[in-house]
């Protein structure tokens, strides 16, 4: 079985990260992924490669190639048990935080850095998003909000929490340390909001970056393929559910947040909004 062509999205949550994978699945020639669990199993992995006295006790140059080899060909099977299909993109939000390690495996089997698309949106428009999710689903439990504790219990306090926690704080820290260490400029940067305005253009820069043919996608009729139990989480089923028709979002989060919330947000999140251009 030959190698497939492997690359990753690692992205913002609410960035439309699913859209993105579920464009990539018309192409016949890509198999795009739900959220997936391989950098979980490196994880275990890594652990016991770092920890075991079985690894300790060899020639350790040569324990370092094995387990680069270890990780390159157990994703390399992995994907190949998924697909049949050349191209794998692997939907992961860790990946981009973890470049160095990814990268030290590609390099040893492929010489060159994986490719990774990051998506990111207006912090205030993820902000807005999970508070309505948060809204449309009031008959279930949310862990954001405990009344005994006066947590969550109204809007300021719900972005508070999630701006501190997984997955939108989570990955805010990830995308700041990728700034400072520079590892954004190694990676394919598309606003949310690029996508739904001019999706042509934005795909042809990702066929270009991943350098694959340019397929012809139809924005009109993009059929959800990947499936995700959000429920497993504790989440709402409709976490990731997409829109079928690719088009403009009028952007909601002063109605949703209120403006002062927002300003405080911009003035919290300069770093971040500021750098992919969301504020001057």
């Amino acid at each position: 079985m030959e190698d497939k062509n492997i690359f990753f999205n690692s992205s913002m949550p609410r960035s439309m990260s699913t859209l993105m994978q579920n464009i990539l699945n018309q192409n016949p020639e890509i198999y795009a992924t739900p959220t997936d669990g391989s950098l979980e199993l490196l994880y275990g992995a890594r652990t016991n490669y770092t920890n075991s006295p079985e690894f300790k006790a060899q020639d350790a140059g040569l324990m370092k190639k094995a387990w680069r080899g270890f990780c390159y060909y157990g994703l390399q099977g992995y994907a190949n048990g998924l697909t049949d299909k050349p191209n794998v993109c692997i939907k992961s939000r860790g990946i981009g935080i973890h470049f160095p390690w990814y990268d030290a495996f590609f390099q040893e089997f492929e010489k060159k850095s994986p490719k990774i698309i990051c998506m990111v949106r207006n912090v205030k428009s993820i902000l807005s998003s999970m508070e309505k999710l948060f809204r449309e689903n009031q008959e279930n439990h949310q862990e954001v909000q405990n009344h005994a504790k006066m947590a969550g219990t109204i809007t300021e306090k719900r972005v508070d929490q999630w701006l501190n926690s997984p997955p939108v704080g989570l990955a805010l820290e990830r995308i700041f340390q990728m700034i400072n260490d520079e590892t954004i400029n190694k990676v394919l940067v598309i606003r949310a909001e690029d996508l739904t305005n001019k999706p042509e253009e934005v795909m042809k820069s990702v066929y270009k970056y991943l350098e694959l043919p340019i397929f012809e996608h139809d924005f009109d009729n993009v059929e959800q393929i990947t499936k995700e139990d959000d429920e497993v989480y504790g989440l709402t089923s409709s976490l990731h559910k997409i829109r079928e028709k690719v088009e403009p979002v009028d952007p909601d989060y002063h109605e949703i947040l209120g403006r002062e919330l927002c300003k405080s947000i911009d003035a919290r999140l300069g770093w971040y909004q500021k750098y992919f251009a969301y504020i001057s």
